[in-house]
C-alpha cells in the first residue's frame, strides 16, 4: 500500500479533493437482466473458442436463468463441441443503458473459473468506435505480477484502454500494484494501464470465500476508482453493504484498490464518454489461449474446450445484484 510520500503537496494531487454524492438510478436483480440487457450472439472480438448465444437459446438451455434474488450466466457443461462449430456455448450480455459519471456496485457470489476460461465484467463507449470513448475493465484476470494467469488466476486486474495520449502516474494512493501506466490501446499490444488487486479477488479463491463487492466510481472531478471487498470483509461501507439509495464515497471509505487520476496527461472528457456494461465468458482467445500452457492446464486450449464439457461446471456467473448510481443533482 502506498501511504507515504515525500511532498505534502503531492498528497493533494493524488487524493481526490471533490466528493460526489450519488443516488440510485437503476437496480438489476434476477429477472431484471432479461428485460434490460442484450444477449450478443456475435463472433468473439478476442478470438475465443466460444459460441455466444442469443437470449432465447440461452434461456432454453439454462445458460441464462434467474430467481427472484439471483442471476446466472454459464457455459455449456454437457456437450462435446464439434470441430466445425464456432466454439463452446456461452453468454455475452450488454446493458441497454449507458452511463457517464456514475458509481457501479456489483455484488457477485461466484464468477467463472477453470482451465481455458476468460471471464470479464467491463464497460465500453456506447458510441465508439473502440477504443474511442474508453474501456474500463473492472474484473479481468491478467496480472503480470501473479502466476498462473487468466485461466487459473487468483488476483484481479483492473485496467483502462483508451485512444492515444492517456497516461497515469506511477505513484498514487491505492492498495493495488501498478502493472502499467500507459492506457493507449495501441501501445504494447493493448496492455492498457492496469492495477493488480489482492490474491483472492478473482477466480477460485474469490468463489471459495462467497464472492464479494466490486465498486467503480468515475467522475470528471475524481477520475476513476475501483474498490474490492471480499464477502468476509469488515470494512465494507454501509451504503454498499445494505444497498442504500444514496452513496457518498467520503474519507471514511478505505483506500481504493485502483485509482486512475485524470489530468493533463489523460483528459477525462477526451477519453471517456457514456459507457455500456458487459458480462462475458470466453475460452482461450487472445490472452487465455496464450497463457494456457503455462497455467497447469494440459493439452491444447481449443482441444480442452471442445472435449471436456465436465470441466466447465464451475464456469458460471452468479450475480446477486448490480446497482447503478448517478450524481445527485
Amino acid at each position: 500500500m502506498r501511504t507515504a510520500y515525500p511532498l505534502l503537496s503531492l498528497l493533494f494531487v493524488l487524493i481526490p479533493a471533490v466528493r460526489s454524492q450519488f443516488t440510485i438510478a437503476d437496480t438489476y436483480i434476477g429477472q431484471d437482466f432479461f428485460n434490460t440487457w442484450t444477449w450478443q450472439d456475435i463472433d468473439d472480438p478476442t478470438n475465443g473458442r466460444v459460441n455466444y448465444t442469443d437470449q432465447a437459446f440461452a434461456r432454453a438451455t439454462n445458460l441464462s436463468y434467474a430467481t427472484s434474488t439471483k442471476f446466472f450466466m454459464r457455459a455449456d457443461d454437457q456437450n462435446v463441441v464439434p470441430s466445425n462449430a464456432r466454439g463452446r456455448n456461452s453468454v455475452r450480455i450488454l446493458s441497454n443503458k449507458a452511463y457517464s459519471d456514475s458509481l457501479t456496485v456489483l455484488d457477485i457470489q461466484h464468477m467463472p473459473e477453470g482451465c481455458s476460461t476468460w471471464p470479464a465484467f467491463w464497460s465500453l463507449s456506447q458510441t465508439g468506435p473502440w477504443p474511442a470513448g474508453g474501456e474500463i475493465d473492472i474484473i479481468e484476470g491478467e496480472s503480470r505480477f501473479h502466476t498462473p494467469r487468466v485461466n487459473m488466476d487468483t488476483s484481479n486486474l483492473i485496467s483502462l484502454h483508451t485512444s492515444p495520449n492517456c497516461t497515469v502516474p506511477e505513484e498514487r494512493i491505492e492498495t493495488g500494484t501498478v502493472d502499467s501506466t500507459n492506457c493507449d490501446a495501441d501501445v504494447n499490444y493493448n496492455q492498457g494501464c492496469g492495477v493488480s488487486g489482492p490474491v483472492g479477488s478473482y477466480g477460485a479463491p474469490l468463489n471459495a470465500g462467497g464472492g464479494g463487492w466490486f465498486v467503480m466510481e468515475r467522475t470528471r472531478a475524481t477520475g476513476i476508482r475501483v474498490w474490492f471487498w471480499p464477502r468476509n470483509a469488515t470494512d465494507v461501507p454501509p451504503a454498499v453493504l445494505f444497498a442504500e439509495p444514496f452513496i457518498l464515497p467520503d474519507l471514511t471509505w478505505p483506500t481504493p484498490t485502483a485509482y486512475f487520476p485524470m489530468g493533463a496527461d489523460c483528459n477525462y472528457e477526451t477519453h471517456f464518454n457514456a459507457h455500456q456494461f458487459v458480462f462475458d465468458l470466453t475460452f482461450c482467445g487472445d490472452w487465455a489461449g496464450t497463457d494456457y500452457t503455462t497455467t497447469g492446464c494440459s493439452g491444447s486450449c481449443t482441444d480442452f474446450v471442445d472435449n471436456n464439457p465436465e470441466a466447465f461446471t464451475e464456469a458460471y456467473w452468479e450475480v446477486n445484484s448490480l446497482r447503478m448510481y448517478t450524481i445527485l443533482a
